[in-house]
């Protein structure tokens, strides 16, 4: 088989979708556009600040939850991640994952890295066993 004649196989995730919470509103957005074209176009809905993310937690069904590797960083340095408020205030990810729990129940992949570098990867994996949200 030439390379004419082989078939590309692409993962189409346009059914699935993303809510992320990081802490830098301009890698958010940057990682909003750069990132579905790589994991096969899920939605990508991405939050800096605890109000927003709490909102759109309990505002609908995701098919992956994930925390940016500055958040999981603030985390683990046991440091509020910024865009906490009064009710996150020394949470660590584990507060955080109780809460995803709460709203999203527990078949819901969360993802989470303090390497950029792994958050590709996880994210295709998350997705690969993620319900469909859209």
């Amino acid at each position: 088989m030439n390379a004419e004649t082989k078939s590309k196989t692409t993962i189409d995730n346009s059914r699935k979708s993303i809510l992320a919470r990081g802490c830098d509103p301009t890698l958010s957005a940057w990682a909003a556009r750069a990132l579905p074209p790589l994991i096969g176009n899920p939605e990508y809905v991405p939050t800096t600040n605890d109000d927003e993310f709490i909102e759109k937690l309990k505002s609908r069904k995701w098919s992956v939850v994930y925390f940016a590797p500055g958040a999981c960083r603030f985390s683990a340095a046991r440091r509020q991640i910024p865009g906490g408020i009064s009710k996150t205030k020394g949470w660590t990810l584990t507060e955080y994952q109780e809460l995803v729990r709460e709203y999203q129940g527990s078949d819901v992949p969360i993802v989470e890295s303090v390497d950029e570098n792994q958050s590709l990867g996880l994210l295709g994996q998350a997705l690969a066993i993620a319900r469909e949200t859209n």
